[in-house]
């Protein structure tokens, strides 16, 4: 249990929680059709911000995307006392793609965005970017959840961020996901996403003197079915729901906030969930019709403006909805409905399989609690690098082969996958069955697949975006490959940092493991920049 200490949305609605709060109660929508913008030629519904507002957001010296988290990490401490200097403050940031229009130069990395963020606002310690694709803010959050809770600090600065390009647009475009007018959550008329982009900061702390809004639990769970579609009957996301809800009253809930893309999809999964998890009665709220889909940002945003709805007793309206178009039962309307409710659940999938579910409530209880940190031992450890001399394709070939998908993925998951698959042959069998999480980090992102998609929308006389290569430009899509290969369905997440730093990568994983059932987790470092520099550590660890 961690608690807000304070909020901040920057979007084009507005620059405050509020003046996002008064925006969406008056019925406004951020989406706009755009035609011909960045050269691409299909149309899309965005919500982005104009150039006036990015002219006022805009800070010398940093990209418009650091500038975005910064703006809006600083308005959110305004409203603390909390200061900077102390050893004790994290900060995690989520995002999908950060300065992805920086590829070719050092300000690509999303590492390098995190420390020059962290440096803008004062802190002293290492920054952690979180990319598990579009649940990366939710997860942001139970990764605070875990590190406070560790007591390994005392306060976590979680901002999620996300800057619309030609790059994302046009990936998005080549799966068929993109609506050119604005979207419908849930509706029989829906027809795809709109990007949309924006920050949002949570300030957490372990503990508060006042009233305040905490998050109580968590969960991760993969449904190991598909890198970019769910499982049709939601199984991860159920497992999610009831792994947070076991023991709890729902009736105290006043909304599940859902992800609601508007994809054909997401959202049937979705209705299947909440059905078998038994939440059918409670009222939902789909908030894409008013921001789009702002990816990094979507969970941070979203649970910030059902904080503020609750509080003044309403349900806020899921605008675009006007007629039920998914098979699973769900109370969901265009209205405002009012509540005297003091908790929600929040809900995210994405691509890789990832499912989030986070449980929020107002309280008073304002007690400090510490868990303990998982204990585990480091049973196998197979090492990989391009130092050996060996290639990856060699390497299947001699010792794997029989898992043509291989040929499919990038660099980057090629390395996880063949010493995932030479870690089995070491390790009991049992150890990759069931719920086992699966945890990596690294410094460089997916910056291999980032360049190649690149040069599929680089050329206007040539401008084919693949599919294929843009799903593996998220760098989770690594650990899902390993989940669908043998069945996990436990925790999946992917976090990237500005160096190997071993003390904070077991920090995490002792965190992230505290309470788990599961009697083994695979995680290490998997890194790749090119063909000729890859780097690849990873473990079988017995929790204990």
């Amino acid at each position: 249990m961690i608690y807000v200490l304070s909020t901040n949305i920057t979007s084009p609605l507005g620059f405050t929680t509020e003046e996002n709060h008064q925006a969406v109660l008056s019925g406004v929508s951020a989406l706009k059709r755009q035609e011909g913008l960045w050269g691409l030629p299909e149309p899309f519904a965005a919500s982005l911000f104009s150039e006036e507002q990015k002219a006022e957001l805009a800070i010398e010296g940093y990209t418009f995307f650091e500038a975005l988290a910064i703006r809006s990490i600083r308005k959110a401490l305004t409203y603390t006392s909390l200061g900077n200097a102390s050893s004790r403050i994290v900060l995690i940031l989520s995002t999908t793609k950060g300065n992805i229009e920086a590829l070719g130069e050092e300000l690509y990395y999303p590492s390098k965005a995190a420390q020059r963020i962290a440096e803008a606002i004062g802190l002293n310690t290492k920054p952690i970017v979180v990319c598990n694709a579009c649940v990366s803010g939710l997860s942001a959050q139970l990764l605070a959840n875990h590190l406070l809770s560790a007591n390994l600090y005392d306060y976590a600065i979680v901002v999620g961020a996300e800057v619309q390009s030609k790059f994302i647009v046009s990936g998005f475009q080549a799966l068929k996901a993109v609506s050119e007018e604005p979207c419908r959550p849930f509706d029989i008329e829906r027809n795809g996403l709109n990007p949309g982009e924006g920050a949002a900061t949570i300030v957490f702390a372990r503990t508060t003197s006042e009233e305040s809004w905490c998050l109580l639990d968590g969960a991760v769970c993969n449904d190991a079915f598909h890198n970019v579609s769910p499982s049709p009957q939601g199984e991860g996301l159920t497992a999610a729901i009831e792994t947070v809800m076991k023991g709890r009253d729902k009736s105290k809930l006043a909304t599940v906030c859902v992800h609601g893309t508007a994809t054909l999809y997401n959202d049937q999964m979705e209705s299947k969930a909440i059905e078998k998890a038994d939440l059918s009665d409670i009222p939902l709220s789909a908030l894409k019709g008013y921001y789009g889909h702002t990816m990094g940002a979507a969970g941070v945003l979203e649970t910030i403006l059902t904080m503020r709805a609750t509080d003044d007793g309403i349900v806020l309206p899921s605008k675009g909805f006007t007629e039920v178009g998914v098979s699973g039962k769900v109370s969901i309307s265009e209205e405002p409905q009012p509540t005297n409710k003091t908790a929600f659940l929040k809900i995210m999938s994405g691509f890789g399989g990832c499912n989030v579910a986070a449980l929020y409530e107002k309280t008073t209880d304002n007690s400090q609690r510490t868990t303990d940190k998982a204990k585990f031992l480091k049973t196998h450890t197979i090492k990989l690098s391009s130092e050996d001399g060996k290639t990856l394709t060699d390497i299947y070939k001699q010792q794997i082969g029989d898992y043509p998908k291989f040929y499919k993925m990038d660099l980057l998951t090629r390395l996880a996958f063949v010493a995932s698959e030479l870690l089995k042959k070491v390790s009991p069998r049992e150890d990759f069955e069931g719920v086992t999480p699966v945890i990596l980090f690294n410094h460089s992102s997916s910056i291999v697949a980032d360049r190649q998609f690149l040069d599929t929308i680089k050329d206007a006389e040539n401008f084919f975006p693949s599919p294929s290569v843009f799903v593996y430009t998220l760098p989770n899509i690594t650990t899902s490959e390993i989940a669908i290969r043998h069945h996990l369905c436990g925790e999946t997440s992917f976090y990237i940092l500005p160096d190997k730093d071993e003390a904070l990568m077991q920090q995490i994983l002792e965190a992230s493991l505290a309470g788990t059932d599961t009697p083994t987790a695979i995680s290490g470092w998997v890194n790749a920049e090119s063909e000729t520099s890859y780097e690849c550590e990873l473990s079988m660890y017995n929790i204990i």
